[in-house]
């Protein structure tokens, strides 16, 4: 793996390198970093700061426990199997995004747009996704136990094979959503839209 020490981090800021792959930038200061398209796969980033970073079509399949990409644009990232538990993702840009496999436990993504976004058999235990848009998301195998669902846009979306157990719904919005009826036993759902719900 190569070491942050061996890297020119002012073309890193610039744009200019595009294969970061196996590179070790945990607790790296990327802020505002130009960083489209680059391939991290096989890196590692825990803590990193990539707050307000670009990084546009990026293959971010590596380690980003714990990393700050608050305000990040990662439009049409590759994050398939990432490691993210404890990331922040607070106000990022996630549109057509894809987590599938990846690990969010823990993981802030408050308010975040993951409308249509691929979240197939993700880990998503314990996450804060308050007031999140998953419409029409791919929650399909995914595990959301004890994940803070509340006042979430969920319509349409397809939790087929999903673990709720402990989830937070209420004051949500299930409308028309893709779920086993017997998968909401165990969640609090106070106040949650729950019309139209269909087993698959």
């Amino acid at each position: 793996m190569t070491n942050l020490i061996t890297c020119d981090l002012s073309q890193i800021r610039n744009g200019e390198i595009q294969d970061l792959q196996g590179i070790n930038l945990s607790g790296c200061n990327l802020s505002g970093a130009n960083l489209q398209k680059a391939d991290f796969s096989g890196s590692q980033l825990m803590g990193t700061n990539f707050t307000g970073a670009k990084l546009q079509g990026a293959i971010l399949r590596c380690n980003l426990r714990g990393a700050d990409l608050t305000g990040a644009d990662l439009t049409g990232a590759d994050l398939r199997g990432a490691d993210l538990r404890g990331a922040i993702l607070l106000s990022a840009q996630v549109e057509n995004i894809s987590f599938a496999g990846a690990f969010l436990g823990g993981a802030i993504l408050t308010n975040l747009d993951l409308s249509d976004a691929d979240l197939r058999g993700t880990d998503l235990r314990g996450v804060n996704l308050v007031g999140a848009c998953l419409q029409k998301a791919d929650l399909s195998n995914s595990n959301l136990s004890g994940a803070d669902l509340s006042q979430a846009d969920m319509e349409e979306a397809n939790f087929t094979g999903a673990i709720l157990e402990g989830a937070n719904l209420c004051r949500g919005n299930l409308l028309c959503a893709t779920i086993d009826p017997n998968a909401l036993k165990h969640t609090f759902k106070e106040g949650t839209c729950i019309e139209g719900i269909f087993d698959n």
